[in-house]
């Protein structure tokens, strides 16, 4: 085994949802071979926007947590450029090195999305 390549998310809409992973969350589109298909980078990690193909429910997949620095102010822009604010970011764990800080926003169709951020 290697790294992690791709994860999908399955959505309701591909070009309704497209908006939140690239605009509010920030990652980089990379490319959209059909209307039911999206594909975005998150740093090495592809994340591929599908309708329902077979498997996976809208709005209920695994969650994805994203790395971020200064996670009050990150959570902050998102909601205001319109993500569904779930949980605000709170200590989660103290470490011997670290704080573990997690927050959680909701896609369009109800999907969690956690942001994470690890305070030294």
């Amino acid at each position: 085994m290697q790294e992690i390549g791709q994860i999908a998310v399955t959505v309701s809409d591909v070009a309704y949802v497209l908006p939140f992973y690239r605009d509010v969350l920030g990652l980089k589109f990379l490319f959209s071979p059909t209307p039911n298909l999206a594909f975005l980078a998150a740093g090495s990690v592809r994340i591929m926007l599908s309708t329902p193909q077979g498997a996976g429910c809208v709005g209920a997949n695994s969650i994805l947590y994203f790395r971020v620095d200064d996670i009050a102010a990150k959570y902050g822009a998102m909601v205001a450029m319109g993500a569904h604010s779930d949980r605000e970011p709170q200590l989660a764990a103290k470490m011997p090195d670290h704080e573990l800080w997690i927050g959680f926003l909701r896609d369009p169709d109800g999907n969690l999305v956690g942001l994470m951020e690890e305070k030294r």
